[in-house]
């Protein structure tokens, strides 16, 4: 979407190992299918995961049987590490034996998940991967490198010291992960709720002894949120258990809920008190780490300045086409004066929800018609406001079930309504985000066919370690890559024909080019930020003033993407993972010539699951030429 939608399996990568500081939708548009959950830890080479050497028992593993010795570690890495060190990705993931646990945030607990990762890594290198067949060979590296990036961020990039929101966020994602679906009764998920918020309060204790010189941007990010994570406590969790019966766990509930409302005030008023002021720290990854990062994540090991050229070159090229559309609206104006007249061009927001529902049908026929990708279930998704305590962060996010629930498998789109109590300038600011564009590119990117075909998918992917973790540049640069394509293929062109297109027609399809052009436009400049901001080439201010100059972006979107970028140091991988696929494509349609069919590329890319495209590129053009 436009500013506020983030993948939520993203979102939960990023907590688990450590590095972001919100557990769903943190700040803008983000979409990572918020897919609540596809939890995920995605993850960095330069030095890439899989070791250029074979390991000195690699021939025993390989003649002992690698395949099977893989999928036995990695069945065993997943319940005795993964899960059991997050507990709430296993309520995310569907795997219902979790739903009684929480993270221990000890700094102990910390050194021994630390542990665990190593000999994990051990026992990976251990195996020889040119003995596994080419999908298994790329599960290896997968996990390899999300066991690496995870090291990375504990013991390098070490969050769990610096930033305090991710205590108190992920507590309350804790909860929420047992409120947002039905998969029990109201009874069972009260109870699992109850032992949870037990042990919240240790949490905060834990906090304050970790917590040493965060960025005073992290400090001030975790005051802002805190007021309503407490509001959260207060109303929407005893609203989502309101129906239940047991009045035990009714009565256990006041008395647990309670101490954790509490536990958040203590908490925020200890950040206020004590840790802003010597909240000193330097949020920047600084190049190597950066680097690093990037190639356990996405499996991109392109120098960063080489990066950054990629990244102008789209921002220009997109800057061109947005004024040469502009131009042709309204030739008086610039095109920053087209896209205020376009920011008033929206529904009521009472009609918000249906004008999404509206789109559904038609991009579905669309899609069919024009043989896009094959969608795999005629059943759409729920369209919902967004749950109380995202909306401050989130316009719009897909909400899908977990790879493995099977009790609760609605999917549910969450679109941020305005509040009553806003003035009508709050209302008109946050009613420009749902522009005639960016309703069309917001519905392409977050459903059809973006995040929630991609969840469609789902159960044609080849391993569930493509299901649990992903690359960002694939599952947003899926979205992102859908909003362009669409268009270019033809969706909400005015009609051709002896009749010809009416001067509305042809204003409203130029319209909505340049909402998804003003959509690209934002990941263009996230894109630059990430690296300069983490490089030192930013200062805080002036990456802000890049969104709004270059990125067309009011201050406010500047400011609140620029927040988001401290913290979420690679959210390039929109546009990195749009343009990747994009050259997938072409370089796809060159070997195959005649015989490339548009369809059979989309519903091939599905099936290779949330794979960093390096490795989908090498299952589909058998080769490793360069994602870029």
């Amino acid at each position: 979407m436009l500013v506020n939608t983030y993948t939520k399996s993203s979102i939960h990568r990023l907590l688990l190992s450590g590095f972001l500081p919100v557990p769903v939708d943190f700040f803008l548009e983000q979409e990572p299918m918020r897919i609540q959950s596809l939890f995920a830890a995605f993850v960095l080479g330069a030095l890439m995961a899989v070791p250029a050497t074979k390991p000195a028992n690699a021939q025993r593993l390989s003649a002992d049987g690698a395949p099977q010795t893989f999928h036995f570690v990695s069945d065993q890495y997943f319940s005795e590490v993964y899960f059991h060190f997050s507990p709430t990705s296993g309520t995310q993931a569907g795997l219902h034996q979790y739903d009684t646990q929480l993270e221990d945030y000890s700094a102990t607990n910390i050194q021994r998940q630390i542990a665990a990762l190593h000999i994990y890594e051990k026992k990976l290198t251990a195996i020889d991967p040119s003995a596994l067949d080419a999908s298994v060979a790329g599960d290896y590296q997968i996990l390899l490198n999300s066991i690496h990036s995870q090291l990375l961020s504990l013991e390098v990039i070490r969050n769990w010291e610096k930033n305090p929101d991710n205590y108190s966020s992920g507590i309350t994602n804790s909860i929420f992960v047992l409120m947002e679906r039905p998969f029990a009764p109201v009874n069972t998920r009260l109870r699992s709720a109850i032992e949870r918020e037990k042990l919240i309060p240790q949490v905060f204790s834990e906090a304050r002894k970790n917590l040493k010189n965060p960025p005073r941007i992290f400090t001030e990010i975790a005051l802002e949120q805190v007021d309503g994570l407490i509001s959260f406590f207060q109303k929407d969790v005893p609203s989502a258990f309101a129906d239940a019966t047991d009045a035990q766990a009714k009565t256990d509930f006041v008395h647990t809920n309670a101490a954790v409302i509490q536990a958040l005030k203590d908490y925020g008023a200890w950040m206020r008190s004590d840790l802003l002021a010597r909240s000193n720290g330097d949020y920047k990854l600084g190049a190597e780490t950066f680097a690093r990062k990037l190639a356990y994540d996405e499996m991109v090991d392109i120098p960063l300045d080489h990066l950054l050229e990629i990244a102008y070159a789209d921002l220009h090229k997109n800057q061109a086409e947005f004024a040469r559309i502009a131009k042709e609206l309204d030739p008086a104006k610039t095109p920053q004066e087209v896209l205020a007249e376009l920011a008033t061009i929206h529904p009521a927001p009472d009609k918000l929800l249906d004008a999404f529902h509206a789109t559904f049908n038609d991009l579905i026929a669309f899609i069919d018609a024009h043989h896009i990708i094959t969608i795999p279930s005629t059943v759409q998704p729920t369209l919902e406001e967004t749950p109380p305590f995202m909306r401050a962060t989130t316009f719009a996010s897909m909400d899908p079930p977990g790879p493995f629930e099977t009790r609760s498998t609605k999917a549910y789109f969450n679109v941020t309504l305005p509040e009553k109590s806003w003035a009508q300038a709050h209302v008109a600011e946050h009613m420009a985000s749902f522009n005639v564009g960016t309703i069309i590119s917001t519905s392409v990117h977050e459903a059809y066919p973006g995040h929630y075909v991609q969840f469609l998918w789902m159960p044609e992917f080849p391993s569930n370690i493509r299901k649990v973790l992903g690359a960002n540049s694939n599952i947003e640069g899926w979205a992102h890559y859908t909003e362009q394509m669409m268009l270019d293929e033809g969706y909400a062109a005015p009609p051709a024909g002896a009749t010809g297109a009416t001067p509305e027609q042809i204003r409203e399809a130029k319209l909505i080019r340049l909402g998804q052009l003003q959509d690209a436009l934002l990941r263009d400049a996230r894109f630059v930020n990430s690296i300069k901001l983490h490089t030192g080439q930013f200062t805080f201010d002036e990456a802000v003033d890049f969104f709004v100059k270059e990125g067309y972006q009011s201050h406010s979107v500047g400011l609140v993407e620029t927040k988001r970028g401290s913290a979420d140091a690679t959210y390039l991988y929109y546009t990195l993972g749009k343009l990747e696929i994009m050259k997938l494509r072409e370089d796809l349609k060159t070997k195959q010539g005649s015989a490339f069919n548009l369809q059979a590329f989309h519903n091939d890319f599905m099936r290779q699951g949330f794979a960093p495209i390096k490795i989908i590129r090498k299952a589909m053009l058998h080769d490793s030429s360069p994602v870029l």
